[in-house]
């Protein structure tokens, strides 16, 4: 169950990089960025939660991390066809702007 719970929380954080990512160009130093920053969020809570780095674990937080990669980098590329304007590479402040 704790790895569940994990796995979810791998895949909200991820969303907002994925977001990130697709605004940058393809192997770019933030596109790297977008990738690798949620990374030490993972181990913290690996380690946290008391999961530990079992083998088991490894396919459903790899799963649930390019999972939520996947799903930010479709909200940005809805969100660019709906034509919400201006978009920038962050989902917060593009939320907040769309409120107003």
């Amino acid at each position: 169950m704790k790895v569940l719970l994990v796995a979810l929380a791998v895949l909200i954080i991820n969303i907002p990089f994925g977001y990130w990512r697709g605004n940058v160009r393809k192997f770019s130093l933030q596109w790297a960025l977008a990738i690798h920053l949620p990374i030490p969020f993972v181990v913290f809570l690996r380690i946290y939660s008391d999961i530990g780095f079992a083998l088991y674990t490894y396919p459903i937080l790899i799963g649930a991390f390019f999972l939520g990669q996947c799903l930010g980098k479709k909200i940005y590329e809805q969100r660019m066809k709906s034509g919400s304007q201006p978009l920038t590479s962050c989902l917060f402040t593009d939320l907040i702007k769309q409120e107003k």
